[in-house]
């Protein structure tokens, strides 16, 4: 016969007999009073390696524990499994972080259960669900043994059966790894052959296609000496020209220089014949100056003849400038009345020599 412990507890239950010393104790409290106890179970909890287990502890009487501050401490090390406080998970011990969880479903109705995954043998021992709540403070122990299954003594023909078959299995999956890597690498040689061979041709084209080149490039350079030896010619041919071309320019120019020269004496000799005949040409500027003051008042007589009246000086004036001569041979040398070209008939309009 089993008793359901705790309030609402989905799956903590104890033999009857186990509750007895606690009811006895319940019982002799006096009225009112609520001292502050943890129950946890007699049975030792079991697991095996690799297995989560769940050590389970209820405060009594039932009250809510969010508040309280729950530590789970393992005998063995004194260290803390798990550290609960205030709705936070504190410090713990470093080959328990990440591995334990507070249930925290069933806070609020007193459970504290703690989860551990992946128990090992190292975690066998007694731990202890110590609560303090206020002034309160109590705890309980809970044991745990894990067991490794494969640590048994076992009989030694299936010792030496597992050895070979584990042998025989480690041969087959070793063969095929074998095979299959064997016949991977026979592909990626394949592969790498016709790869070579791809490449082999694409060389021997590239090589067909250099030598080509080479041939032409050959013939470029040929091309280019004949050229060059051309160019040669024809600089020579430049070269001689040039020469030529500046002894005839130099001859010219001393050629043209003399003549320059000679020019040059010649109009020296014109300035000095024009500075001559310059000189003369005021002389007689002079001299018909003086002569023109004579003549002045013989032409008064004249504009008043019937030559000049018959010819004008802007209709006809050649024959205007004739009648005017002869008025003034008639006025100055009667004796000379019909003579042209003879003596005083030479003399111009204004007595100057014509």
């Amino acid at each position: 016969m089993h008793f359901l412990l705790g309030c609402n507890h989905p799956s903590f239950t104890l033999p009857w007999r186990t509750l007895l010393p606690y009811l006895v104790a319940l019982h002799l409290l006096q009225p009112g009073s609520a001292q502050l106890r943890v129950v946890a179970p007699s049975l030792r909890v079991t697991a095996n390696v690799g297995q989560d287990v769940v050590l389970r502890c209820q405060l009594s009487p039932c009250k809510d524990a969010w508040s309280s501050d729950i530590r789970w401490i393992q005998h063995r090390t004194s260290g803390f499994v798990h550290h609960y406080q205030n709705g936070e998970d504190l410090e713990q011990m470093e080959e328990y972080k990440g591995r334990t969880e507070l249930l925290r479903d069933g806070l609020s109705d007193g459970n504290l259960d703690l989860r551990i995954t992946a128990v090992s043998t190292s975690d066998s021992g007694s731990y202890s669900c110590a609560v303090q709540d206020g002034d309160g403070y109590a705890d309980a122990v809970v044991d745990l043994e894990v067991s490794d299954p494969f640590s048994q003594i076992t009989h030694p023909w299936k010792v030496a059966l597992a050895v070979i078959v584990t042998i025989l299995v480690g041969s087959f999956v070793i063969t095929v790894f074998l095979y299959r890597k064997k016949a991977a690498e026979t592909t990626k040689q394949k592969g790498k052959d016709a790869e070579l061979e791809r490449m082999d041709a694409k060389l021997e084209t590239l090589v067909e296609n250099l030598e080509r080149r080479n041939a032409e490039f050959e013939k470029l350079a040929s091309e280019l000496e004949r050229r060059d030896a051309k160019l040669e010619t024809l600089a020579e041919s430049l070269e001689r020209r040039n020469a030529e071309f500046a002894e005839k320019l130099a001859s010219d120019l001393e050629r043209r220089n003399a003549q320059l020269d000679k020019l040059a004496s010649d109009l020296v000799q014109q300035t000095k014949a024009v500075e001559k005949l310059n000189s003369q040409w005021s002389k007689l500027q002079s001299l018909k100056l003086t002569k023109s003051d004579t003549i002045q008042n013989n032409c008064i007589g004249y504009e008043k003849s019937p030559q000049a009246v018959n010819y004008s000086p802007l209709s006809n004036p050649e024959k205007h400038h004739e009648a005017k001569r002869r008025w003034y041979i008639k006025s100055d040398y009667p004796q000379y009345p019909n003579q042209r070209g003879v003596g005083p008939a030479h003399v111009g309009t204004h007595g100057t020599p014509i």
